[in-house]
């Protein structure tokens, strides 16, 4: 099993994102199967996102809009962002971090 994390940073504040929902959901023949939940803490981390198999084909969902709600701004251009990958074998552990703004983002594989 691979661990997996993830951080969001509002780049328009220059801070961690607080309180954005992620889900994690594993490809399978019959679609997307949500294997868990999580929302960033205080340092914009979701920690406590399950474990996934080697050589499965995974998503990070993060919830854009309920972010922006919830600080009473403006609905973003992207009210969901996507992020599919693959779990490699011999991966102990994937860390994907979110640079988040209203009308942009960026992704990439962290350490």
């Amino acid at each position: 099993m691979t661990g997996i994390s993830t951080h969001v940073l509002d780049t328009s504040l220059g801070r961690p994102a607080e309180g954005v929902p992620v889900e994690l959901a594993l490809f399978t023949e019959g679609g997307w199967k949500v294997l868990g939940t999580s929302a960033t803490d205080s340092d914009g981390r979701a920690k406590d996102l399950p474990a996934a198999e080697a050589g499965s084909v995974v998503r990070l969902t993060f919830d854009t809009a309920a972010y922006y709600a919830a600080r009473s701004e403006q609905t973003p251009f992207f009210p969901e962002v996507s992020i599919v990958f693959t779990v490699a074998p011999a991966q102990h552990h994937y860390h994907v971090p979110l640079l988040l703004n209203p009308f942009g983002y960026s992704v990439y594989r962290g350490s």
